[in-house]
């Protein structure tokens, strides 16, 4: 998806992930002419104003304005400009300190007591707790569905439906969704659609190009990209964009200005990442599927997996994030094959340049679906390293089982 710069010519995805955010008001030095390459780290906590009557014109202003730390300073502010830019139908973003936080916080802004949520089943596990430990006991109802269901999930719709959670492809076993018939299913009742959109980002799937009303980043993973910060965003269109600022700020949601910075200096590169992480783990992902000791490669770009119709439709590209399966091994076959590993990490998360193998047992996480295929299940993060090393050091492992 291009996007218009100043003088109407359209600019290029890899253009506007090096140019978003960038503002003179972020990256001018004050006073004089000129400015910085990278917007400059603002730590804020208390503002000081000239006087009274400048401190009560603060209070009228809107986002991206100095009032207090709690607000954001500039550092924030481009951040989120650049991740609101990169969605377009979006009109802003909100920063969270981490991608569980902007789920939970865009749940609270579209849901109250008496509210039906349609969950999908293969959500992240974190989405899953928040929805029968918090949202439940508030009496609002979460109805998880199919990842498959597609325009099927009209016939779950109730009075009572408010808005449908998507994350695709899903976090663990990779189905693709069929999101635009699910959020056209949404529009005809006039039902919110979120979607969990870190798998792909805004490079490799617009989703409120595809008609979603929310669209959510946990940044801790490819934005950043570096395994070391914790980050989530809220991006929202017009209708709904005052909802997620009103909520976030009511429950005190901020990131420190550090975090901001270098999700700002990680997203830079964001583009040509993702398509070193998309060639290595596709390479690796094809190499698995021909090994004997596989069963099922579960990677979006494959027609293994469920929904990959819904991939090619849909989806501009594909991240280094896979599952496969071990054919007739046990779960201490898999232990030995992921501690034979040496360039891979033992480790949760995922989207930075290092790669992790992961032993993940969906069934435990499923209650509107069933997985029931015996063969124990591995989760690869592909990162940035050579993709032969990988290769090799997955062959020695599989010798392993």
């Amino acid at each position: 998806m291009s996007k218009a710069d100043d003088d109407g010519d359209a600019v290029a995805p890899a253009t506007q992930v090096t140019q978003a955010g960038r503002r003179a008001e972020w990256t001018g030095i004050p006073g004089q002419p000129g400015g910085v390459v990278n917007p400059p780290v603002w730590r804020a906590s208390t503002i000081l104003y000239d006087n009274v009557a400048h401190l009560r014109a603060a209070r009228s202003n809107s986002h991206e304005r100095w009032y207090y730390g709690r607000r954001g300073t500039p550092t924030h502010w481009a951040l989120a400009d650049a991740l609101t830019e990169m969605e377009p139908g979006a009109v802003g973003t909100m920063l969270f300190p981490s991608g569980v936080a902007a789920i939970s916080c865009a749940l609270m802004a579209v849901l109250k007591p008496g509210d039906q949520l349609l969950m999908v089943d293969s959500v992240y596990d974190p989405t899953r707790a928040f929805c029968d430990k918090v949202l439940k006991p508030m009496g609002i109802e979460t109805v998880y569905y199919d990842p498959l269901i597609g325009a099927g999930i009209a016939t779950l719709m109730t009075e009572r439906t408010r808005a449908v959670f998507m994350e695709s492809p899903g976090s663990l076993t990779f189905e693709v969704q069929d999101v635009p018939a699910i959020v056209a299913a949404a529009k005809a009742r006039d039902v919110v659609t979120l979607i969990d959109n870190t798998w792909a980002t805004p490079l490799f799937f617009s989703a409120h190009g595809h008609g979603v009303d929310i669209s959510i980043l946990a940044c801790t993973k490819y934005v950043t990209g570096h395994s070391d910060v914790m980050l989530g965003s809220v991006s929202a269109n017009g209708a709904l964009w005052p909802r997620i600022e009103q909520m976030g700020r009511l429950f005190g949601q901020i990131c420190g200005a550090d975090d901001a910075w270098l999700a700002l200096r990680g997203l830079r590169t964001l583009g040509v990442r993702l398509k070193q992480h998309q060639d290595s783990a596709l390479t690796v992902a094809r190499w698995l599927a021909e090994r004997p000791e596989v069963g099922t490669v579960l990677h979006p770009a494959l027609p293994s997996c469920p929904g990959h119709a819904q991939w090619v439709r849909d989806f501009k590209g594909s991240s280094g994030l896979f599952s496969f399966t071990l054919a007739g091994a046990e779960d201490a076959a898999r232990v030995r094959f992921i501690d034979a590993l040496r360039h891979f990490g033992i480790g949760y998360s995922w989207g930075g340049f290092e790669s992790l193998a992961l032993p993940v047992d969906p069934q435990y996480c499923r209650s509107a679906t069933i997985w029931n295929t015996p063969d124990p299940l591995i989760r690869l993060h592909i990162g940035l390293e050579d993709p032969n090393d990988l290769i090799a050091d997955l062959e020695l492992a599989l010798h392993q089982i």
